[in-house]
């Protein structure tokens, strides 16, 4: 203490209180001006002390030591010490000019402590020195509700146990025990840096003021204020958790459903090579075949005699009786439909060289179909049509019972489960494309999966430059340019392209799939009655986005072979929402009173990204409302329960935190609604409301004590009255009677 300046006062103080109450973190972000972490005050306490060497060894220290405090240039000292109530402090006690008192506000019985041990010590060495009462470790009040703190605890469990509300002391607890001790009160927190200052201020103000008592001759201490009042620490608003959505499984389901081929009603053939496919997702993912399966084929009904398959040219090789088409004449059915396999379209190609055929015309009769279920007029068994594309040489509409009779026909889908392909009952009319020789097989196998998947079979590997010239060709003819840009990106060796290729394919194919399936209805196969309405759909995207449809279509269920399928409880609006996210995994723009029927529908349904997008959704349509000024308390209030009912954790727990936050509003304006929530959801509120009971009593007592000292400092002083004026209520006193009356004769003399 050799430092001390000529015009300086060196204020002692010393430091006292429980083990682990925080007295050294509270010295040390004094001494050395620094803020803790949260992950070095839940270190394994070692018990410690300051030392006060710190001041002669670290010039910084000593710097951060002079202070001005109202006017009067100051050198603070601290003195720490260790908190076991069997120390000897006599020689820290000696000479000091102030002792704060330390107790930590998660620890009761530190603070009875305080009153119990500490403060007798404390009046044994040193009688007449002021006494600071200090809480420390003031932010466990709010932090003890932090995910953060909690997960710090839980990681270091059990030599770091998280502090419980129960343990907590409150500002009242607190003062009133200063109060009993006769001592000013005061709260700090070195996470937060709260009270750290105003503490050490008013810590050097206690020392002064009792040194001008001492040494009242000294001027400079004249200005120097008693201890100030501790504005309150109001708790950092809460704020709802990050809301996250549930990674999406678009681009798994629709590899499923290529896989799966349940319900597939388009059979596109090149030579040999046959694929299982979907009209409503081919229609999507290529403009070329959108025109040609919209295409109207009411006037191309046309069959086989069901005695003779054809009829033998009179003249070897001429190719110009009837309408005959060598490469389609393999996907026309044989007297015995059930056995139409690729196996006799393949022994029908040995005798193209040798027959020429002619087909005769007569009317079938077409099934009877549903028209709310997107079937064209068309769609009926003996339609055929030559056509004049580069790609495509026929479409068809046949009879296509055995699906699973040839190892041709199941190539596209190698990996089906056979027991699953069997338990779903088969499309029996199937749509017949027969590309021509431009199309390989092999492309048109890279071509379906591109369709279905945004990429191709070994897209990492090197494909030989034939094929991918192939394959680039068709999918010029077929207009797929993503695809073309897939290949051309192969071809330079420009792989790392594909991925954003691929993202982007997949969102063209999901609006393309929303205009012709939601919107349009095209290719549907089966019906939903809702309350106030229908809506149609296609059984294999259901199946292959929600297991639940999966289940319903596919198993013992009436449902798997109806083609109208109730949903009772369910309005159009609700399910079209619920089809746009089938279809593309999102969702339209949803008004307050839209969310809860969608939630309950995607609850009852098994979809989890459902819930969260519209959670997501309604989350930003409540901010928005709130920046623009608007009031939610009421919709919050109203959705708490039933979105607690339909498992949507997220927006609940952003409805709570926000009637938490606005308590005091809600319990104005909706007293009633408040009331009528469960008890559990109450209790809720109560004990998270913001700001707590606790700061709004604290902050009320700080008003008072600001008051109570503005009059001590500043009295009213009593109105003087001349005794001339004074009199009781309107009469006048006797003197000012009489010098009115003396006046009144001066005047008449004169």
């Amino acid at each position: 203490m050799d430092n001390e300046q000529p015009h300086q006062e060196l204020v002692k103080c010393v430091v006292v209180g429980d083990t682990a109450v925080g007295k050294t973190r509270l010295v040390w972000a004094r001494a050395s001006n620094k803020q803790f972490s949260l992950a070095e005050l839940l270190n394994t306490h070692v018990p410690t002390v300051w030392a006060i060497d710190q001041y002669r060894v670290c010039k910084e220290v000593l710097e951060r030591s002079w202070v001005v405090v109202d006017g009067v240039n100051v050198s603070l000292r601290l003195w720490d010490t260790f908190g076991d109530h069997d120390k000897d402090r006599r020689f820290a006690y000696g000479r000091s000019d102030v002792v704060l008192l330390c107790f930590s506000v998660a620890s009761p019985v530190s603070l009875r402590n305080c009153r119990v041990i500490w403060y007798p010590e404390i009046r044994k060495f040193c009688p007449n020195t002021p006494i600071l009462l200090v809480g420390c470790k003031n932010d466990l009040r709010h932090i003890c509700k932090d995910e953060e703190y909690m997960r710090y605890c839980r990681e270091r469990s059990p030599l770091v146990r998280a502090t419980r509300e129960c343990d907590l002391v409150m500002p009242g607890e607190g003062r009133a025990v200063a109060r009993e001790m006769g001592v000013e009160y005061y709260e700090s927190s070195v996470l937060s840096y709260y009270g750290v200052p105003e503490v050490f201020d008013n810590v050097i103000r206690a020392a002064l003021v009792a040194r001008r008592q001492q040494r009242f001759w000294m001027t400079n201490l004249k200005r120097v204020q008693r201890p100030l009042v501790q504005a309150p620490f109001r708790p950092p608003k809460p704020s709802p958790g990050q809301t996250d959505v549930t990674l999406s499984s678009m681009s798994d389901d629709l590899h499923c459903l290529y896989r799966c081929s349940a319900f597939t009603d388009l059979v596109l053939v090149a030579g040999t090579t046959v694929l299982h496919t979907h009209r409503f997702l081919v229609t999507a993912a290529s403009n070329a075949f959108q025109k040609l399966l919209l295409t109207d084929l009411s006037d191309c009904v046309t069959t086989r005699r069901s005695s003779d398959s054809s009829m033998v040219s009179g003249t070897f090789g001429d190719s110009t009786l009837g309408n005959f088409n060598s490469d389609t004449e393999c996907l026309i059915a044989s007297e015995q439909p059930k056995h139409s396999t690729v196996s006799g379209c393949v022994a029908n190609c040995r005798l193209r060289d040798v027959l020429k055929r002619r087909s005769s015309v007569h009317a079938l009769q077409p099934p009877q179909q549903s028209q709310h279920l997107g079937a064209s007029p068309d769609q009926r068994p003996g339609v055929h049509k030559t056509l004049n594309h580069p790609a495509f040489l026929s479409i068809s509409i046949e009879q296509w019972e055995d699906r699973g009779g040839s190892e041709e026909e199941s190539g596209s889908s190698s990996s089906i489960d056979l027991n699953l392909k069997q338990s779903i009952p088969l499309v029996a009319v199937q749509t017949v494309v027969t590309l021509s020789k431009l199309v390989s097989g092999p492309a048109l196998r890279q071509l379906v999966h591109f369709m279905y998947t945004g990429t191709i079979f070994c897209s990492d590997c090197c494909l030989p430059y034939a094929e991918l010239g192939e394959l680039r060709q068709a999918a010029e003819f077929l207009e797929l340019s993503e695809l073309q840009e897939f290949a051309s990106n192969l071809l330079h060796q420009e792989q790392f392209l594909n991925a954003a290729v691929e993202q982007q394919y997949l969102q063209i194919l999901c609006g393309r799939l929303r205009e012709a399936c939601v919107e349009a209805g095209f290719f549907s196969d089966v019906l939903f009655q809702l309350e106030d309405g229908t809506a149609s759909g296609h059984r294999p995207i259901l199946m292959a986005r929600c297991d639940m449809m999966h289940a319903m279509f596919s198993g013992d269920f009436r449902e798997s072979n109806a083609k109208v399928v109730t949903f009772p409880g369910v309005k159009q609006r609700t399910f079209r929402v619920l089809l746009q996210f089938f279809y593309t995994d999102t969702i339209p723009t949803l008004k307050v009173r839209e969310c809860l029927p969608t939630v309950e529908l995607a609850n009852r349904l098994c979809l989890p990204r459902l819930v969260t997008l519209v959670e997501v959704e309604i989350i930003d349509l409540f901010q928005r409302i709130l920046q623009a000024g608007g009031d939610i308390s009421e919709e919050c209030l109203h959705l708490l329960e039933p979105m607690q009912l339909h498992n949507a954790c997220q927006l609940v727990e952003w409805c709570l935190v926000h009637l938490a936050t606005s308590y005091n509003h809600v319990c104005h304006k909706h007293p009633k609604l408040l009331r009528s929530l469960h008890p559990e959801n109450q209790a809720w509120l109560n004990r998270h409301r913001w700001p707590p009971v606790w700061y709004l009593k604290d902050y009320d007592y700080y008003e008072r004590c600001l008051m109570d000292r503005h009059r001590e400092e500043n009295p009213i002083k009593p109105l003087k009255r001349s005794r001339n004026t004074a009199g009781c209520l309107c009469f006048t006193s006797k003197s000012r009677r009489g010098s009115d009356n003396n006046n009144k004769q001066s005047y008449r003399t004169m």
